[in-house]
């Protein structure tokens, strides 16, 4: 038997194990061991075994990944997401559909720091979710804004799922966060141009929110100083080389500590932050541990490569070939965790893609930017299982209606970042 068939075999059992609901670190784990030896040799599975976690676990680079973890942890402790959304309701005030707006711009500000879309969605339902079902919005469209603004997580750096693609494709941590931050941004004015839409033409969905004076909109600003101060540090020193993106992550972790410190966090406040930071990093961790043992896999049953060079023969554009990857992404995002999807596809895509001529950084960020509608789509939607563990007594099916609009306007979204590059790498002037 090839090593290209025995690759291709590896694969389809670890997709079968995926949807069986065997946990998808360990699926990538048991396939790329197992995998590794029925191409090299039972010893070189073993070595592999051996020697795998010590140069995971060892890698400078992946050291970001609890720093910003535990960043986003003492933002959701201090306080901070709380005044955020407070501040962001009191700009929007006396718009039809404020609080809704409030919800996706508070989302996106509080990602910037959180880095993780599952716990911008957690933090920011807790903390929104009953002013906006007190101020009677429809329960299922309340949550699919939340749901859909939690999205901004995996985009607005800095972001674990860019700092991942990043480290598995050995590009610029910087690029890729710079690279996100645009399309980002067009994130949050797509998804609040959604609630506009929706509230004009459905206004039973949501009232006008109460009208606020300007001098309260200019002191609520306040209340977004704390993140843009650690948004700006991080950024800035990033993109100027103050300090690698690893340095930053401590950087913007200290800060945040700083904050919450000052806001009364004392040691069991440390204790519990730092409790949630390991219980996070060890699922991240684990799952990067399966991802280096199936890329090794895959690496030496040769399958990218005979990929790729199928591909490349192909008589069709590379831009068709590149809708169907992304289309891919998009039907595994149904049934798959994002962060999974990522790590288990990127040996065997990103060859592919290079081979073809795309630019490395602009398809991270669109492909990251596919992986995100996963998290809001049926049947897996990750972020709408979150909120409706914080809001057990709403009904999914609502959810799931009322994220819809926000699903097509990310295909708008998808859309005008593959016409125009641009948008991507305008910042790093590609």
């Amino acid at each position: 038997m090839s090593p290209e068939i025995i690759g291709a075999i590896g694969l389809l059992i670890m997709i079968i194990l995926v949807v069986v609901r065997v946990p998808v670190a360990l699926a990538m784990l048991g396939v790329g061991l197992v995998g590794f030896g029925a191409v090299t040799s039972s010893d070189g599975a073993l070595q592999m075994l051996k020697d795998l976690p010590v140069d995971v676990l060892a890698k400078y680079d992946f050291s970001a990944i609890p720093l910003f973890i535990l960043m986003g942890v003492f933002a959701t402790h201090s306080g901070m997401a709380a005044k955020l959304f407070d501040a962001t309701r009191t700009i929007f005030g006396g718009v039809r559909g404020s609080l809704g707006i409030a919800g996706i711009g508070s989302s996106g500000i509080f990602a910037s720091i959180s880095g993780s879309s599952l716990a911008t969605a957690s933090t920011m339902t807790r903390v929104a979710l009953p002013q906006m079902e007190k101020y009677g919005y429809k329960p299922g469209f309340a949550c699919g804004i939340l749901a859909a603004g939690g999205t901004l997580g995996i985009m607005i750096p800095p972001s674990i799922a860019l700092l991942v693609y990043a480290i598995l494709t050995e590009q610029s941590v910087g690029d890729m966060f710079i690279a996100g931050f645009l399309p980002g941004i067009l994130g949050m004015v797509m998804y609040s141009l959604t609630v506009m839409i929706m509230v004009r033409w459905k206004p039973h969905l949501a009232p006008r929110g109460e009208k606020t004076p300007w001098k309260d909109k200019l002191l609520s600003l306040t209340g977004l100083i704390p993140f843009g101060f650690i948004f700006v540090l991080i950024i800035a020193g990033i993109f100027f080389g103050l300090f690698t993106p690893t340095e930053g992550a401590a950087v913007g972790a200290f800060a945040s500590w700083a904050y919450a410190a000052a806001k009364g966090m004392r040691m069991r406040g440390l204790k519990q932050s730092l409790i949630e930071t390991l219980a996070l990093s060890a699922v991240v961790f684990f799952m990067l541990l399966g991802a280096e043992a199936l890329g090794y896999f895959i690496s030496v049953s040769r399958l990218s490569y005979s990929l790729a060079t199928w591909i490349g023969g192909l008589a069709v554009s590379p831009m068709i070939v590149l809708l169907a990857i992304l289309l891919m992404y998009f039907l595994l995002g149904l049934f798959m965790d994002a962060l999974a999807m990522l790590v288990i596809t990127i040996p065997v895509v990103f060859p592919i893609i290079l081979a073809l001529g795309f630019d490395p950084i602009w398809f991270g960020i669109i492909a990251v930017l596919t992986v995100e509608l996963g998290l809001i789509t049926p049947p897996m939607g990750m972020n709408i299982f979150v909120i409706k563990a914080v809001a057990p007594h709403i009904k999914l099916s609502e959810m799931f209606r009322g994220v819809a609009p926000f699903i097509v306007s990310d295909f708008v979204r998808l859309a005008i970042l593959i016409a125009f590059p641009v948008i991507s790498l305008g910042l790093l002037g590609g």
